[in-house]
C-alpha cells in the first residue's frame, strides 16, 4: 500500500474516466478445457443456485459500499460456463445490481456462453432476464480442433448457436483460437473468413499460449503438445490482420476485432482504466470512493467464497489502495493494447513517471509506435511486440 494520501488519492477528474462496469463471475463448467487457466471448477452435482444468488447479492450490497453512488454502463457475466446458470439466476442478480447501481439507459449486459444445443435454447430466457449481449465460446471452426481443444460441441451446433443467438440478443461476439497444433496460414484464412460470415459484429481472436497449471503445460513440458514457433505464430497474426481489417472488422484492441461502433464497452472499461465491481469466486475490482481506487480480490474456491459470504456478507481477501504512480502503471499497461492509445497527460496526472521522448522517438523510428499530441499509440507492427514495446517505453 502507499504510504501517504496524497499518493493513494486518485484526481477527482479521474475518478469516472473509462467508465464503471459490473463483472460477475460463475466459477462452474461441465468439464476443464486443457487450454484453460481461468477459476473454472467442475462439480458432479449441480451447485446450490438459490443459494449462491442470496450470496451474490450480500457480495453486491457490500460492494456497493466501496464504489460509492455510480452508474454501470455495462455488466459482465463471465466463467467458468455462465450459460449454466438459469436464466431466473440471472434475473435474480441483474435485480440486485439495478438495486446497487443503476444501470445506464443503454446499458451493455453480456453473458458468455457456451454453444451447445442445451445451453443454447436458454438463450431466449437470458435475453427476457435483460441480456442484450452474448459471447459465444466457439473456438474453433474443425470438428477435430474442437476436439484437440477439448470442447464439448461440434462446428454444426456452435454455428446453430451463433445464428440462434443472432435471432435473439441485439449484439453478439464469438471466440476463437488460432496458432493451434499444425494450423498453417492458409487454413486459418478460411477458417477466419468462415468465422466472419457467420455476421457477427464482434471477434475475439486469442493466440494458444501455454499456461501454466494446465493440462496443455503438461503435455508441452512432456513433448507431447507442438504449437507454432515466432515466425509461425507472426505468419498467423499477419493473417488474422489482414482478413479481418479486408471484412470490415479492424483490431481495436490486440486480441479483439469489431465494426464500427460494435466494440466490447465492458471490456472497453478495463482497457480505458475504469472502475468495475468484481462480484463471486475469484473476481477481481477497481473501486474507490473519495478519490482513491482500491484493487479487491474475492476467494477464488467457490465453496469458500460462499462460505465466507455467508459470515462475513463478501468474500474479499485483499483490498489495496493503490498508489497513483501504481494507477499510472496499470493505466499505460492495459491502454496500449488498444489501438486508440493512452492519454499521456491523463497518465502524468495519474503520478505516471514521465515516458523519456527519446524512447518514444525510438521506438516511432522503428514504426512501432506514434505520439500525436499528447495521445500515444502502438502501431500495427508494434503489436506483435507489445510486450517488448511496453518495456522500452517503462526502461
Amino acid at each position: 500500500m502507499a504510504g501517504t494520501a496524497m499518493l493513494d488519492t486518485m484526481p477527482a477528474d479521474d475518478a469516472s474516466a473509462g467508465g464503471f462496469g459490473v463483472y460477475v463471475h460463475w466459477p462452474f463448467c461441465r468439464a476443464k478445457c486443457p487450454y484453460c487457466d481461468f477459476n473454472s471448477h467442475v462439480r458432479q452435482s449441480p451447485p446450490d443456485q438459490a443459494r449462491f444468488v442470496a450470496a451474490f447479492r450480500r457480495e453486491i450490497t457490500h460492494t456497493r459500499a466501496l464504489t460509492g453512488p455510480r452508474t454501470a454502463g455495462s455488466v459482465f457475466f463471465g466463467g467458468g460456463t455462465p450459460s449454466l446458470m438459469a436464466p431466473e439466476t440471472v434475473a435474480a442478480i441483474l435485480d440486485a445490481i439495478r438495486e446497487a447501481w443503476p444501470l445506464a439507459a443503454d446499458a451493455e449486459i453480456t453473458l458468455e456462453a457456451n454453444p451447445t444445443s442445451v445451453e443454447a435454447e436458454r438463450f431466449r430466457g437470458y435475453r427476457a432476464a435483460g441480456v442484450n449481449r452474448v459471447s459465444l465460446g466457439v473456438q474453433a471452426l474443425d470438428d477435430a480442433q474442437l476436439k484437440a481443444l477439448g470442447r464439448m460441441h461440434s462446428v454444426d451446433e456452435a454455428l446453430k448457436a451463433v445464428a440462434l443467438a443472432r435471432s435473439v440478443f441485439d449484439r453478439v461476439s464469438f471466440d476463437l483460437i488460432y496458432a493451434r497444433p499444425g494450423q498453417n496460414p492458409q487454413d486459418w484464412a478460411r477458417e477466419l473468413s468462415r468465422a466472419i460470415d457467420q455476421g457477427c459484429e464482434h471477434l475475439s481472436l486469442y493466440q494458444l499460449t501455454i499456461e501454466a497449471g494446465t493440462a496443455f503445460e503438461k503435455l508441452y513440458s512432456a513433448g507431447k503438445l507442438i504449437i507454432p514457433d515466432d515466425d509461425h505464430a507472426r505468419a498467423l497474426w499477419d493473417v488474422t490482420q489482414e482478413v479481418t481489417a479486408a471484412c470490415g472488422l479492424p483490431a481495436y484492441e490486440i486480441s479483439n476485432h469489431a465494426r464500427p461502433g460494435a466494440e466490447a464497452r465492458h471490456n472497453l472499461v478495463y482497457w480505458r482504466y475504469g472502475l468495475y465491481a468484481g462480484i463471486g469466486p475469484g473476481a477481481h475490482g477497481r473501486v474507490g470512493t473519495s478519490g482513491e481506487r482500491r484493487a479487491t480480490v474475492t476467494e477464488r474456491n467457490p465453496e469458500a467464497w460462499l462460505a465466507k459470504v455467508e459470515a462475513d456478507g463478501h468474500g474479499i481477501l485483499s483490498e489495496e489502495v493503490l498508489s497513483r504512480p501504481d494507477q499510472a502503471d496499470e493505466m499505460l499497461l492495459m491502454g496500449l493494447r488498444l489501438t486508440e492509445g493512452v492519454d499521456l497527460a491523463r497518465h502524468a496526472r495519474l503520478g505516471g513517471a514521465p515516458i523519456a521522448p527519446a524512447r518514444i522517438a525510438a521506438l516511432a523510428d522503428e514504426g512501432l509506435v506514434a505520439l500525436e499530441g499528447q495521445r500515444l499509440r502502438v502501431l500495427p507492427a508494434g503489436f506483435p511486440v507489445l510486450n517488448a514495446v511496453i518495456a522500452a517505453l517503462a526502461a
